[in-house]
Order: C-alpha cells, then structure tokens, then sequence
C-alpha cells in the first residue's frame, strides 16, 4: 500500500480505529489465537483501520519477536479488509528495526511514537522521524506526546517528508494544534492527516474536529465497539444528542474512572476487553491491574454505555 493509498483508506471516516490490545496466555506469554480473535471481532464490528503493538498494545512490554508474531497475526487475521498500523519507537536504530520488522510482517503503514527517554530539540526529533521514513516504503503516522511535541515549524518539515503523512495528537494542545493545522495547511499544502491521540479520544473530539482534526483512536472500541461505533456514527452525521448523551453518560465518567490509576489508559482497557468474553489476561510490568472497586465500576459503566446506545437511561 503506497503512502497516498493509505491516506485515503485512513482518511475514510468509515469507523472508529481499533488499538487492541495484546493477549497473553496463563503462563504470560502472548496468545496468538486470542490476539487473533480480538482483531478479528474488531474487524467485524466495523473498525476502519487496525493498529496493532502500538501504545494500547503494550508495544513498551512485547520482545521484537512476540511484536512480530502479532503484527503477521493482524495481518493475516485481517486479510486486507482494512489497513494494518504497526507501532513503532525507541531509539532511531531499534524504530527502524521494528520498522523493517513490520514491513515484513505485511504491515501497511507505521505509527512513530516518541523515541527512547531523550529530551531532544527539534532538528534532532525531525532527522529521527525523517530516518525512520526513509527505512521502509511504509508510510508512518508521528505520534506527538511526551518527549516528542513539535513547533509548526517541524510538522511542517514532516509534512514535507517523502511517506510521513499524518501526526497523532497525545498532547491536548488545541491552540497548539491550530497553528500546527494552519501551518501546514499554508507551507506544505496537501493531504496530510491529523488523529486525535488522547487517551479516551471520545470526550475530546468535537473540539478537535472543529480545528480541523477529523479522525481519531478509540480504546472503547476494543471492549465496547457498539457504544464507540454509536459515537463515532453520531459525530459524523451531525447528531449532537447522540453526542451529549453519550459524553455525559459514558465517556466522560469512564474518563474520571480511567484518572484514578496510572496506566489505567491501557489496564483498564484490557479488563473491558476480559469483561467482554475474551480472556486476553493481564498487563506486564510495569503497568498494573486496575483496583477491585474500580473493575467494578467499569462493568456498571459498560452495561450504562449499552443501555444509553439503546436509547435506555438518558
């Protein structure tokens, strides 16, 4: 898949993107016929784009190995109905490893995480991204967060980077976002995607889709994808009821529900996944199981989203 066919796949509004997570077995090792499954229900249920090992997946937690057992598994497991995004980071030289890796594996396109641990300045973070382009044919998303926040001035350097064609937001800088928008808009005209990466991408994307932000990652779509696909087809046909209710009734108390734990953006997720039927096991270290009470508050949540889809308890 070229970088410019990617684009337009990844630019179809067609569904939410479905991050899954990664399964593990009782021994701790990773389950590809569970992982399989996951992906497979995903699919199924409408997800424009699967992006596997990435920040939902616990790329941080998986062994070049097991990263490329479950890239080749979302691959074959999808079949070409959707793309494929395999997530990618750490050091300049391990990126552009997973990079090749994925590439290999039948990966469509790759998502850029922050590299390893270094504050570095903007000169250094282009030349890394520009490294990782230039390693496969794969067109890469760069995923702004953490360690890696850039001026208008560097996306528009990307933007300008033969297969770079989209950033991720994980930041929540609307203004920032704005003249990052505006500024490839007038110095590096063209298709350049942009996704709303925040955790919990629901509770804030009205705001982004009105600076010009029109796609977005749903972990609810991993456990809940009738409520995310509910969301995401009210968001686009214009139906604010939908939207509020939604918001008000779900998303926003899952996000209250999801701050009361670090790495509960991922741990939490994955319980859901557990309490929708499908027994992907725990999180690795160093992450951490989410708290009994708040499991539980989780399974209330889910049931509130289901009903609110229906039309029930608004």
């Amino acid at each position: 898949m070229t970088p410019d066919d990617l684009a337009a796949r990844l630019g179809i509004p067609g569904g939410p993107l479905f991050f899954p997570v990664t399964a593990y077995g009782p021994d701790g090792a990773v389950a590809p016929d569970v992982y399989r499954a996951h992906v497979r229900r995903g699919v199924e249920a409408g997800a424009a784009a699967v992006f596997a090992c990435c920040g939902t997946g616990e790329f941080h937690a998986l062994s070049p190995e097991e990263y490329e057992l479950c890239v080749r598994a979302a691959v074959e497991e999808t079949a070409g109905r959707v793309p494929v995004v395999a997530g990618t980071g750490y050091g300049t030289a391990l990126a552009v490893h997973y990079a090749r890796t994925a590439a290999g594996a039948g990966a469509d396109g790759l998502l850029a995480m922050p590299p390893y641990l270094v504050v570095a300045g903007q000169e250094g973070l282009l030349r890394h991204y520009r490294e990782i382009a230039a390693a496969t044919p794969l067109p890469v998303v760069v995923y702004q967060r953490d360690n890696a926040v850039f001026t208008p001035g560097t996306v528009v350097g990307l933007a300008r980077t033969e297969g770079i064609i989209g950033l991720k937001d994980g930041v929540g800088d609307l203004g920032l976002m704005q003249r990052i928008v505006s500024a490839v808009r007038t110095e590096a005209p063209g298709d350049f995607l942009y996704f709303n990466g925040l955790p919990t991408a629901e509770q804030t994307q009205p705001a982004y889709r009105a600076i010009g932000v029109p796609l977005y990652s749903s972990a609810v779509f991993c456990f809940a994808p009738e409520v995310a696909q509910a969301f995401h087809g009210a968001l686009e046909t214009g139906d604010e009821a939908v939207v509020r209710r939604l918001q008000d009734g779900f998303f926003r108390p899952f996000v209250e529900l999801r701050s009361q734990g670090s790495g509960y953006a991922v741990s939490l997720v994955k319980a859901g996944v557990r309490m929708s039927g499908l027994e992907v096991g725990e999180v690795r270290p160093p992450l951490h199981e989410p708290a009994p009470e708040h499991l539980e508050r989780l399974a209330g949540l889910i049931e509130r989203g289901h009903a609110l889809v229906k039309g029930e308890g608004a």
